[in-house]
C-alpha cells in the first residue's frame, strides 16, 4: 500500500494482511516518535469492520491532526498567563479613572505598585476569569479531538463562556442555552468558588451571552452577534497561542473566541493579533518577528484597517511612555486601542515592570490594557516579568498556574488520557 493510497483510505477500503501490517507499523512508529516542530501529521485511527465473509474493512482512515506543541517554552507560557493576571489586578482599582484621580489614589507618579484589597490580595477582574475559561474551552476541544477524532472549537468556546456567565449570577438553566440539556455545568474550573466573584463584567460580554442563553444563536464572523469592538475579545485571547504550531490556526481560533461576543472586525482581529504575537514569543522568537507574523495574518482579513492603523500608531509613538502619549492611542475600551496601548507600553520600555506600569497609567480601561500587556511581556521576558512581591498577593494565582500547566499538558507531546483528566476536561 503506497503513501498515496494510505491518504485516501475511507469506509470503502478493503484491507489485505500486508495493509494491516503496514498500518500497524505506522501507528507504532507514530506512538514511539511524535513529530517535532510544526509538522502536521496523520493520526491513525484503526477502526476495522468485519463483514460476514470475513473480509476486513477500514471504517476510519488517517485524519489530519496537528499535534502540538514542540518548541514552547513552559516558563514563558506560564509567565504570559500570570503576568496577564498581574496586569489585570494592577489596573483594576484605577479602571476608567482620569489620571488626576489616579494620582490622588496612588501618588504623584500614578500607579507604581499593586493596590490591594482589605484582605491583602490583588484582585483580578472578569478579564482573567474569561481568559481562564478560554483556556478551559481549548483544552476540552483538543481533548475531544483526541478522543473522538473531531471537535467543534466554536461550541466549546461558547459553552465555556456560558459557564462563566453562570459564575456571574445567571442561573444555569438560563445560562446554558437551549442546545445544552445538562442539569449542571461540568468540569473542574466551574468548581473554583473564587471565580464566582462578580468583578464588573463587561456589558457586551454579559448581555451577548445572556442572549445566547435564550436564543441559542451563536455568533460568528459570517453571522456577527452585534457590531461591538469592545476590548472584551482581545483581553481573553492569549490561550489561543497554544492551540497549534500553525499561526494561521492560532489566529483563526483567537478570532473564534472573540466573535462569540464581539462582532466588529476590530473586536475580533485584535484578538488574533495578540494570540499570534504570544504564539511567537513563547517559542523564543523576538518581538519584531512575532509581530511581523501577526501582522502578516491580520492584513488578510476584511476590515483589518483599524487594527493595522492602531498598531502603526503604537510603533510610531516612541518612548519614554507617558500617560499623555498613551492617551493618543485611545482609552483601551475597544479592541484595537487596548492592543495598541499594550504594544506601545512593551516597545517603549526595556523591562516588564516598566511596561506594565506604562500600560496601566492612563485615563481608560487600565485593567484590560495591562492584562494584554502582561500576556505580551510575560511571553517576551519569561519569569523576569513576575515580580515575586506582586505574585505573592495575586488572587487565584494557583488557579492561573494550574490552568497554564494543564494547557502545557494537553498541548504537549503526550497529553493525559487518565479518567481523572477526562473528568477535569469532559467533552462539551
Amino acid at each position: 500500500m503506497s503513501g498515496d493510497d494510505r491518504a485516501r483510505l475511507d469506509v470503502r477500503t478493503l484491507l489485505s494482511e500486508s495493509d494491516l501490517e503496514v498500518l500497524a507499523r505506522l501507528a507504532q512508529a507514530q506512538a514511539d516518535a511524535p513529530p517535532a516542530g510544526n509538522a502536521e501529521v496523520q493520526r491513525l485511527e484503526l477502526h476495522i469492520a468485519v463483514d460476514p465473509a470475513g473480509r476486513r474493512f477500514l471504517v476510519r482512515g488517517p485524519e489530519p491532526f496537528t499535534r502540538p506543541r514542540r518548541g514552547v517554552d513552559p516558563e514563558r507560557w506560564r509567565a504570559s498567563l500570570l503576568a496577564g493576571a498581574l496586569g489585570d489586578a494592577l489596573g483594576a482599582p484605577v479602571e476608567n479613572k482620569p489620571m488626576d484621580q489616579v494620582r490622588e489614589l496612588a501618588g504623584p507618579h500614578g500607579v507604581t505598585d499593586l493596590i490591594t484589597s482589605a484582605d491583602g490580595s490583588a484582585r483580578i477582574t472578569d478579564d482573567t476569569q474569561m481568559t481562564l475559561f478560554t483556556a478551559e474551552a481549548l483544552i476540552r476541544a483538543h481533548a475531544r479531538q483526541r478522543r473522538r477524532g473531531r471537535a467543534d472549537v466554536a461550541r466549546s468556546l461558547q459553552m465555556a463562556y456560558q459557564r462563566w456567565l453562570h459564575t456571574q449570577g445567571t442561573p444555569w438553566p438560563r445560562a446554558r442555552g437551549p442546545h445544552n440539556t445538562r442539569d449542571l455545568p461540568d468540569g473542574w474550573l466551574i468548581g473554583v468558588r473564587g471565580l464566582f466573584a462578580r468583578r464588573a463584567p463587561g456589558a457586551t460580554c454579559f448581555l451577548t451571552l445572556q442572549e445566547y442563553g435564550v436564543s441559542g444563536r451563536a455568533g460568528s464572523v459570517d453571522r456577527p452577534p452585534n457590531n461591538s469592538k469592545g476590548c472584551g475579545g482581545v483581553m481573553r485571547a492569549a490561550p489561543a497561542a497554544l492551540w497549534s504550531d500553525d499561526p494561521d490556526a492560532v489566529f483563526d481560533v483567537a478570532v473564534a473566541s472573540a466573535v462569540v461576543t464581539h462582532g466588529h472586525p476590530s473586536g475580533y482581529l485584535s484578538a488574533g493579533v495578540l494570540a499570534v504575537l504570544v504564539h511567537g514569543l513563547v517559542r523564543g522568537h523576538g518581538l519584531p518577528d512575532a509581530l511581523a507574523a501577526a501582522r502578516a495574518r491580520l492584513v488578510r482579513w476584511k476590515g483589518h484597517e483599524e487594527t493595522s492603523a492602531a498598531l502603526d500608531a503604537a510603533l510610531a509613538l516612541g518612548g519614554p511612555p507617558t500617560p499623555e502619549k498613551t492617551a493618543t492611542l485611545g482609552d483601551g475600551a475597544v479592541g484595537e486601542s487596548a492592543l495598541a496601548i499594550a504594544l506601545y507600553a512593551t516597545v517603549a520600555t526595556d523591562n516588564p515592570r516598566a511596561a506594565l506600569l506604562a500600560s496601566v497609567n492612563h485615563d481608560g480601561d487600565s485593567d484590560s490594557t495591562a492584562a494584554v500587556c502582561g500576556n505580551i511581556v510575560g511571553a517576551l521576558y519569561g519569569p523576569a516579568a513576575l515580580d515575586p512581591a506582586w505574585l505573592a498577593r495575586l488572587e487565584l494565582r494557583d488557579v492561573v498556574t494550574r490552568v497554564a500547566d494543564d494547557m502545557l499538558a494537553e498541548f504537549g507531546p503526550t497529553p493525559p488520557t487518565t479518567p481523572e483528566w477526562t473528568a477535569r476536561y469532559p467533552d462539551d
